[in-house]
């Protein structure tokens, strides 16, 4: 590889046109795909395969009237007075408009949806008081017919006893009474079967007015289940619209979102704001905003510091800037075809900026080291890129190795980030070992300055350490150390993920406001209803359809943290029942987690069997992303400090070496997961981070910070400890060995360093509240891994090792390949490159001019082939 490479540097530098040229026109052959190819970008994160998206599978099978996602528009008056009828029908007509876009299925005004309520609960009252006047009639009517009763009887026994006295008369008269007697007992009988009809239409009315009742209770049971949701506020102040789409939430385009928000934007309801709630208005982040061009005016900054030419510091950050756009351009020119999330190409800037930064630099700080002794352009430029460049290619397939690897996760959204941030980081190798060479042809000896220039061949010689560290310093630094950020790792313990709700977005955003009004206005849980879907054993008849619903809704009414329950309707085949239940605490709450954890778990017992309970929802979506997440992250971090410990043991060929830099790694992250807890979850010096409402941190963090810190760290532990063991090769005492691969590789690493932390601090300062925390993590994580970790634990922990630092078994020192990382046996092959300067003169690892050795090389079996 690093012949490969030294022959890429030489023919760049040869045809330093023809390669700026080829980049320029790949650059405008990936723009053109870009114009062509690209499609929208999603700001929803999703999971296939949830629970959540099982409901939502069963609801669009089953019950499609109630499948599909809802957004939710806030509207205010601006004086906090009662809503005026001409401001309601402005409201009206506003959802009306809504209702025409593509995607919608319809938009409900919560003056309507309040009316219908507040209807139904009047019905309720005056049939209560029917109930009670009709069971006073039937009462009266009963009396009526019992006396009529009592009448026919006494009747009847009056003519029994007519009868009697008549059955003694003979003749006549006895046919006469008789005749009298039979047209009486007929009349009687008339009366009472007119009585006892009369009885039977009363019990009718009776059996009736019980069913009314029945029917009445549970109503009013149902209505009592939901008197804590309401649609416009009690003071008439707020209200709320629904908008419903015909896919759910995720799936809906963000174009129609994007509609919707305008539309409330731009909305001319006098005296009326409208506010859009974050299911909705979650827009695509600027990839580039204030924050991130200060971050790269400072790593300008300090570029022209450590070179002290401004066209030196260009060279970097043009290389970087064509990496980037090369990479964003190609990447989503295939947007069209795969969904991206909007943090997606976010991830790939941030890291092309800082990857393309550092490795530029690395290669061009080489180079300059040796044109100021004395070696001619193109040479240096050649094996600038195959020591330097070799590096850098090693480090930077380490970062790819690790993005590429949270495909494992089997997260299709982690995956593509993982994809896309690994482009970046390859192109930005490929800019580093043909453009920036090319470049340097191009520019020549007005790399250095002058005064540089004038000194070439004469450079002196620079001091390096021949004591070690005391080991009194080495001890008190590792405990330190470790304790410091042990305790700063410590909130970590308490991290909870979570993905971003309203709260978290800015304050003079319209999600913001949303949220806040309506957690005002109508309680927390309003920011994140749940779906709750009852799937019954067997479908019910339509009579026992609402005596189901009051059983099934007690039922999740007497769990914790459930404020009210509101029956949605039945399926048309009666075997789905859906509710909608407002929770007590907000959509990122821990009540709220264990409230559908709870839900999930629950039996419901009807008449017919067991019901099962599925919950879906956005709240509900947020919090099963979140928990798969959650469930990866020890699969990929144990992947992750699987590889790093098999990349170091090839690298060092030392068992103990690797082991201090993985613990160091996780020590890193650790910290890093801690700082982000604290500031992000707590509000610990929310004030200086932007952070006024504390929540959860971003879910898929984490596992993107892993990642792209362990590449990052390996690369730090490459240019420090590489220095040591070469220093460790040539003889010196493994304890001097540790002082001298860190002086050599110190200054370097910390430009590298402070830039990184540079680019990833400008995106703390974003718009977005998903790209804040990822910027601080990143930025967080280097500089407790550069400067705490590899500059002083690992350099304390070598020298406690001393010799044993670099035992490796011989028969594994056979088996293992030799990886020349940074090119040395190149660099050994050019002998006559420094014009006859001394080999042992020469042989100085990258960053530091000449020194001799002080003793004999150790016998490891291997040349040395690891620099600084």
């Amino acid at each position: 590889m690093a012949g490969l490479l030294y022959r890429l540097g030489r023919f760049s530098a040869r045809r330093h046109w023809l390669v700026i040229i080829t980049w320029i026109v790949v650059m405008g052959i990936a723009g053109g795909t870009y114009a062509l190819f690209a499609g929208t970008i999603s700001s929803s994160i999703t999971i296939p395969g949830t629970k959540t998206s099982q409901v939502q599978d069963e609801l669009a099978d089953k019950f499609p009237s109630a499948n599909g996602g809802t957004g939710t528009l806030v509207f205010t008056t601006k004086d906090g007075a009662a809503f005026s009828d001409a401001q309601k029908t402005g409201v009206a007509d506003f959802l009306k408009d809504v209702e025409q876009l593509k995607g919608v299925k319809g938009a409900t005004s919560g003056f309507d949806t309040q009316k219908r309520l507040d209807d139904q609960r009047q019905k309720l009252v005056d049939g209560k008081q029917q109930i009670t006047d009709g069971r006073a009639q039937l009462t009266q009517q009963q009396a009526t017919i019992d006396s009529g009763l009592q009448q026919v009887t006494q009747g009847q026994q009056q003519l029994d006893a007519q009868k009697q006295q008549a059955s003694a008369l003979t003749g006549a008269a006895a046919e006469a009474a008789q005749q009298q007697l039979t047209a009486a007992q007929s009349e009687l009988d008339a009366n009472k079967a007119q009585l006892t009809e009369g009885q039977a239409k009363l019990d009718a009315a009776k059996d009736k007015l019980d069913a009314n009742a029945t029917e009445l209770t549970q109503g009013t049971k149902l209505l009592d289940l939901s008197k804590d949701i309401r649609f416009v506020s009690k003071n008439d102040s707020t209200v709320i619209g629904t908008v419903q789409f015909t896919k759910s939430t995720y799936e809906v385009p963000a174009s129609t979102k994007t509609a919707i928000s305008d539309k409330a934007d731009d909305a001319k309801i006098d005296g009326v704001e409208v506010y859009v709630s974050n299911d909705i208005a979650q827009g695509v982040p600027s990839i580039l905003g204030p924050g991130e061009i200060g971050g790269v005016i400072i790593a300008a900054i300090v570029l022209f510091l450590m070179l002290r030419t401004v066209i030196g510091a260009a060279v970097p950050l043009v290389s970087a800037v064509l990496g980037v756009g090369v990479a964003s351009l190609a990447a989503l020119s295939f947007s069209s075809l795969v969904e991206f999330i909007s943090v997606t190409p976010v991830l790939g800037v941030m890291l092309g900026l800082a990857v393309g930064i550092d490795y530029s630099l690395f290669i061009l700080n080489r180079h300059r080291t040796q044109l100021k002794q004395g070696m001619p352009v193109h040479e240096s430029i050649g094996l600038a890129n195959g020591t330097s460049g070799n590096a850098v290619v090693f480090a930077g397939a380490t970062v790819i190795v690790a993005l590429l690897a949270l495909n494992i996760t089997g997260i299709p959204f982690l995956g593509l980030m993982g994809t896309v941030g690994a482009v970046a980081v390859f192109f930005a190798i490929c800019i580093a070992t043909s453009f920036t060479p090319a470049l340097l042809s191009l520019i020549g000896m007005r790399i250095l300055r002058r005064k540089e220039r004038e000194r070439i061949g004469n450079t002196g010689s620079t001091r390096v350490p021949n004591k070690p560290m005391s080991t009194w310093r080495a001890v008190i630094t590792l405990v330190a150390g470790v304790a410091v950020l042990g305790t700063i790792a410590l909130p970590a313990t308490q991290m909870r993920l979570g993905l971003p709700s309203g709260s978290s977005e800015a304050v003079d955003s319209s999600q913001y406001k949303a949220y806040k009004a309506l957690d005002k206005e109508f309680g927390a849980g309003q920011n994140g209803p749940l779906l709750v879907v009852a799937t019954l054993p067997k479908a019910v008849s339509a009579d026992d359809v609402t005596a189901t619903e009051v059983t099934i809704g007690q039922a999740i009414a007497k769990n914790d943290d459930v404020d009210a329950v509101l029956p949605i309707g039945a399926s048309k085949s009666r075997e789905v029942i859906a509710f909608q239940v407002k929770p007590n605490g907000g959509p990122d709450s821990v009540s709220t987690e264990n409230l559908v954890k709870d839900l999930r778990t629950q039996d419901v017992s009807v008449d017919d069997g067991t019901v099962s309970l599925g919950v879906a929802g956005n709240a509900s979506a947020n919090i099963d992303v979140s928990e798969k997440l959650s469930n990866v992250l020890p699969l990929y971090l144990a992947v992750v400090v699987g590889l790093s410990l098999i990349i170091l043991i090839i690298v060092f060929r030392s068992f103990l070496v690797p082991i201090t830099a993985t613990a160091g790694f996780i020590l890193s992250v650790l910290a890093s997961f801690g700082g982000l807890t604290a500031i992000y979850q707590f509000g610990w010096l929310g004030s200086v981070f932007g952070v006024h409402d504390p929540a959860p941190i971003l879910s898929f963090l984490p596992i993107i910070e892993i990642g792209i810190l362990f590449g990052l760290a390996m690369d730090y532990q490459l240019f420090l400890v590489s220095g040591m063991r070469e220093a460790y090769a040539h003889g010196a005492n493994a304890k001097v060995a540790v002082q001298r691969g860190l002086h050599a590789g110190r200054a370097v690493v910390t430009a590298a360093a402070i830039i990184m932390i540079s680019v990833f601090a400008g995106f703390i300062f974003s718009d977005s509240s998903t790209i804040k925390p990822i910027g601080f993590g990143l930025a967080f994580g280097v500089l407790v891994d550069a400067f705490v970790v590899r500059m002083l634990l690992i350099p304390a922990a070598m020298h406690l090792l001393g010799e044993s630092a670099w035992w490796f078994p011989k028969w594994l020192d056979r088996i293992v390949p030799d990886v020349d990382v940074e090119g040395a046996k190149l660099e050994r092959s050019h002998p006559g490159d420094r014009h006859e300067m001394p080999r042992e003169s020469t042989h100085t690892g990258t960053h530091v001019l000449p020194v001799a050795p002080d003793a004999a090389t150790h016998d490891s079996g291997h040349p040395p082939a690891h620099r600084a």
